[in-house]
């Protein structure tokens, strides 16, 4: 595992409480594993990250498109802080290597999982936050999320996914996507769905995410942008 200190390295960080960056590198895993440890786990810190983001990209997004509907925004604002997004943002920085987490979750994947990235994200701004306060959090989070925003904007990933697929299935091929759950992992409070959806009998994407709905939204995502790529056929099987 990264330690704490190199982590800070990477991601030009500097903590005046180590433990509160530690805490937020602790998966409940690892407390389950070990027993009582120097910190708790990340859940609580999740929990603040979460509504600490939510404020920040709401403000930046109204500060940045001053004639921008509400509804817009909305969107936006969601395919920012989604889970997938979020995610993305972890890996980059490489949380998932420098989590602490048991041997369990480790060895089914909980390192690459795209729940327990995002949780990171979340716990690492709650702690900064609780660390340094706000503008630290400001500056921290809006270079990472400036190109994730433009990534959304130009591919329209703000859009209703499966409206899109939707549209794009019945006017080409006559038919209706149907969604199916395919497994679901992870603890009650942190489950992880992944979910395909199916245009005729192919299978034209898969998703995750933390409900069947958002599973949902992600396969249609995977899938449209399968149709854009032509990874899918003109044709239903």
């Amino acid at each position: 595992m990264t330690n704490a200190s190199s982590l800070i390295k990477g991601i030009d960080l500097e903590f005046n409480n180590i433990l509160l960056l530690k805490q937020a590198l602790t998966h409940r895993s690892y407390i389950n594993e070990h027993g009582a440890a120097d910190t708790g786990d990340n859940e609580r810190l999740e929990f603040l990250g979460d509504a600490v983001l939510d404020f920040l990209v709401g403000d930046m997004l109204y500060q940045r498109y001053p004639e921008m509907p509400e509804g817009d925004l909305t969107r936006l604002r969601a395919a920012l802080v989604r889970t997938e997004s979020l995610a993305s943002l972890a890996q980059r920085m490489g949380l998932g290597e420098a989590l602490r987490m048991g041997k369990g979750e480790e060895n089914t994947g909980g390192r690459e999982r795209l729940t327990n990235l995002c949780a990171a994200f979340e716990s690492v701004v709650g702690a900064l936050y609780l660390d340094q306060g706000l503008p630290q959090v400001q500056k921290f989070v809006t270079p990472r999320l400036d190109p994730l925003l433009e990534e959304i904007l130009s591919a329209a990933l703000d859009r209703d996914a499966r409206s899109s697929l939707q549209e794009w299935s019945q006017a080409e091929l006559n038919l209706t996507p149907v969604y199916r759950t395919v497994s679901s992992s992870g603890p009650d409070h942190q489950k992880e769905f992944l979910v395909e959806v199916v245009l005729g009998d192919v299978v034209a994407g898969q998703g995750v995410g933390r409900s069947k709905q958002a599973g949902a939204q992600a396969a249609a995502r995977t899938a449209l942008d399968n149709i854009k790529n032509n990874r899918f056929p003109t044709k239903a099987q």
